[in-house]
């Protein structure tokens, strides 16, 4: 099988996996399971977040999901429990299809470290 049949079938795994377990079975997009893997970053499950912290969310998502790749390391944990990250090395400029192939991939790295996949 080759590395973007893998990817691709690793992605609907954690899709399918997502989607029942919080929409329903609707499928989630991209940026949800983004948002959901900062939730779960952060650690606060029990709570709802105003816009511009779901943004926030996001942010430490990402800054996690590309920790691995080089971009980011974490800083510090403020005192209410948010993680800060700081960027070691930018990120470079991709077209938009190449930003989604990175993300899907770090997500799917992301699931299969924690087991949620296999």
């Amino acid at each position: 099988m080759s590395r973007d049949e893998q990817l691709k079938e690793r992605w609907g795994q954690v899709v399918e996996k997502l989607s029942s377990q919080f929409a329903d079975g609707d499928p989630l997009d991209l940026d949800a399971i983004i948002y959901l893997i900062g939730v779960q970053e952060l650690g606060q499950l029990d709570r709802t977040f105003k816009k511009d912290q779901k943004l926030d969310l996001m942010h430490i998502a990402i800054c996690k999901l590309l920790t691995p790749y080089g971009y980011y390391e974490l800083d510090f944990v403020d005192p209410d429990g948010w993680p800060h990250y700081k960027m070691l090395e930018a990120l470079p400029h991709l077209k938009a299809g190449e930003q989604s192939v990175l993300m899907k991939e770090a997500i799917v790295n992301y699931f299969l470290e924690t087991e949620f996949i296999n």
